[in-house]
């Protein structure tokens, strides 16, 4: 089932360090930022990505609906919000969505309609490892010599399982 990635834009912008710096320069050139960033990352994952803006914003791009490198890029209409716009993909998508915000009502709607949720600063990490793995650094040298792996492998844990609604969400979360 390939997965439908909706990233509420501002909230991921102000969550990460490098595009926030971007953002108090000019609101046009943290989201430019990301937008790159993006259409990098889906080079590597190749999951379908949407972008979700205020529509006040929107004098970069021409219409209410864009694409840059395979990345959609949606602006709010006129009396309706990113959040708003983010609550009507989730529901349309359900299972086959991952919500990426930091807002707690959108996180809410989203895992109440079956779409999985990231908070933004965790998906600005995978992002920038992401942007790593593609630059060719996979992981650091520790202390015995040894290489410490980035690639999200973990010790065995309890064994009590979670519910199946939280394994399923997992699940879809790892494959970001």
């Amino acid at each position: 089932m390939p997965l439908h990635v909706i990233i509420d834009g501002y909230n991921l912008i102000r969550q990460s360090d490098e595009l926030r710096a971007l953002d108090r320069q000019a609101l046009a050139f943290g989201r430019e930022a990301l937008i790159e960033k993006l259409a990098a990352y889906r080079q590597i994952k190749r999951h379908k990505i949407t972008i979700v803006f205020d529509g006040s914003q929107k004098y970069i791009f021409p219409d209410a609906h864009s694409s840059w490198k395979g990345v959609a890029i949606k602006f709010s209409r006129q009396g309706e919000t990113a959040d708003g716009l983010i609550r009507k993909m989730a529901r349309q998508e359900r299972e086959k969505a991952i919500v990426v915000s930091s807002d707690k009502e959108v996180v809410r709607f989203a895992e109440a309609h079956g779409a999985a949720t990231l908070e933004s600063g965790a998906f600005a990490e995978k992002l920038q490892m992401a942007e790593m793995a593609a630059s060719g650094i996979a992981g650091e040298p520790d202390a015995g010599g040894s290489t410490r792996r980035t690639d999200g492998t973990r010790k065995k844990g309890p064994a009590r399982k979670l519910p199946k609604s939280q394994r399923r969400m997992l699940k879809k979360i790892r494959k970001i």
